[in-house]
């Protein structure tokens, strides 16, 4: 590496250092031994007061807080990180992985922040740690001659899509269906979208990567060989190495595609017509797309609560044929003619997003999240039908919680041409759909155990109805209920535990990568694939 100076001499600072006050002595001494570091390791110089955001930055909690999304993790009582560093070149990520194993200070990587027990900005595990934040490293190339995009790790996938639509309106990506997930993280664990039926997962269309490795090398995939190329595609995020770009796929779109909404209520029929969906909606035609979101509504004059289930979907292709359809395999939903929109791709990504109306497709490039709560998360697999019975019983467990939403995602498809061991994400044929479970509340002064309790039960009482030995899970729904690493030797019996529900049988696998590539375990977090034991 070539040694720059930095924005200003480090002179003054460690004389500021040898000057202060005991209690802050050693975390100012550590940010400043990590500042020298890095101004020896980085190609390029970069400006300290943007890049390098301490506790005593005014910018601190507003630079923490930016992509968070899950705010039971900001919360006072939870640790903070020693401090926040945002590369503007590749060198940067380079040097803070060096200076990071130079210090023994433990790294967070985040890109977008989405991470539901927020391991990407949090440290449950051990401290002093720091962020490495990702969210100035959002450079999109789109190439329609190679239909191929490569795209950096710290921009959103909502960019992503609306950079590819600026260049053709029948190019498309199938990923995320939130469009301010940082596209690093988001792509490491799967990618699932209204697209997966049709073009299997984000992480299917991957065709090349550029990552730092934990020698602080990049390697394309050429250089890292195909075992780590293939662990990367959805083995989870920060396990192996930190992704700097992905080379994608782009996939053909029709230029009008069709969207709609149609909600039915308890009082509507609901219970039929969702068991008619877990039948029907993994065998519908591929080009088209429905899940279900489940909530709470008033309902009646006296504004009594009720379940609703709205189906909220995708076609590619016009409203005549959709139709055609919904006639043919779900007639039981009743759509018609002007529950229908024809419009472009990229205006059906802001539909689908829940962004109003008229929308322009330009808010994509605000790359922020437009849900922050305080929430508690879990998901699992469905293999057979829940009788009608078993949702009576889920609607009744429902009416007892605030705020709880689910989401049916449905598979079938190209989700079940994909074979379980072609990337690390094994959800694959035989799966009818997904559920997620949220409970969501607004307050920091709520109590969270109330609500982890209620939603704790509530996966209880669903282990019947979905996917058993092992019960799996989503690994971008991270879940710490399934097992945590609680040292730095990774606890490999334990992580066993989550790791097959993430992972099934692919997670062996995944852990004879993790022992060549990164056999201390340096990338590691509460749920991180642990390299075999070192055999003295």
């Amino acid at each position: 590496m070539v040694s720059v100076s930095l924005s200003f001499p480090l002179f003054p600072l460690f004389f500021l250092l040898l000057s202060a006050s005991s209690s802050a002595d050693s975390s100012l001494i550590l940010q400043g031994k990590f500042l020298q570091c890095l101004s020896l390791h980085s190609e390029i110089s970069f400006p300290i007061a943007t890049t390098f955001i301490t506790p005593n930055n005014s910018s601190f909690a507003s630079v923490l807080e930016s992509s968070a999304q899950n705010l039971r993790y900001l919360l006072p009582s939870v640790p903070k990180p020693n401090f926040i560093f945002l590369p503007v070149h590749e060198s940067h990520v380079q040097a803070a992985v060096i200076c990071s194993k130079e210090l023994q200070i433990h790294l967070r990587v985040r890109s977008g922040g989405h991470d539901y027990e927020a391991l990407s900005y949090v440290s449950l595990i051990e401290t002093p740690f720091f962020i490495l934040d990702l969210a100035k490293l959002r450079s999109i190339n789109v190439d329609i001659k190679d239909n191929s995009a490569w795209i950096q790790a710290g921009a959103t996938i909502g960019e992503v899509y609306y950079r590819i639509s600026q260049k053709s309106n029948t190019h498309g990506f199938p990923a995320g269906l939130c469009t301010s997930l940082g596209v690093g993280g988001h792509i490491t664990g799967g990618a699932y979208g209204s697209m997966m039926r049709k073009y299997g997962l984000g992480a299917d269309n991957v065709l090349d990567a550029r990552i730092v490795d934990v020698k602080g090398r990049i390697l394309d995939r050429k250089a890292m060989g195909e075992d780590l190329f293939w662990a990367i595609r959805g083995g989870g995020g920060a396990n192996f190495g930190i992704i700097l770009w992905w080379k994608i796929k782009l996939v053909p779109v029709p230029p009008t595609v069709t969207v709609f909404t149609v909600t039915k209520t308890l009082e509507q029929g609901a219970t039929k017509i969702l068991h008619k969906w877990e039948e029907v909606a993994s065998n519908l035609d591929e080009n088209l797309f429905v899940r279900v979101i489940i909530q709470l509504a008033s309902a009646g004059a006296k504004g009594r609560r009720t379940v609703t289930t709205s189906y909220n979907a995708l076609f590619l292709g016009g409203a005549d044929a959709l139709l055609q359809v919904m006639k043919q395999s779900f007639p039981e939903m009743g759509l018609t003619r002007k529950d229908c929109t024809e419009t472009s791709w990229i205006q059906s990504v802001l539909y689908i997003a829940g962004f109003p109306s008229g929308t322009p497709p330009e808010v994509l490039l605000q790359g922020k999240s437009t849900f922050k709560n305080y929430f508690k998360a879990k998901s699992d697999f469905v293999k057979e039908p829940i009788p009608e019975t078993a949702l009576e019983g889920l609607w009744k467990r429902l009416l007892l919680e605030n705020s709880p939403l689910l989401i049916w995602t449905p598979y079938g498809g190209m989700m079940s041409k994909i074979p379980e061991s072609a990337i690390p994400f094994p959800h694959r044929n035989g799966t009818l759909f997904k559920i997620q479970y949220l409970s969501l509340w607004q307050e920091s002064k709520e109590k969270a155990m109330p609500h982890m309790e209620w939603i704790r039960r509530l996966y209880n009482y669903m282990a019947p109805y979905v996917s058993t030995l092992p019960r799996r899970a989503y690994v971008n729904y991270k879940d710490l209920d399934l097992g945590v690493n609680l040292d730095k030797e990774g606890s490999f019996i334990e992580a066993s535990t989550w790791g097959s529900k993430y992972f099934k049988d692919n997670f062996n696998r995944l852990v004879r990568v993790k022992t060549k590539v990164d056999p201390d375990n340096f990338f590691r977090h509460e749920q991180s694939i642990p390299p075999l034991p070192h055999v003295m």
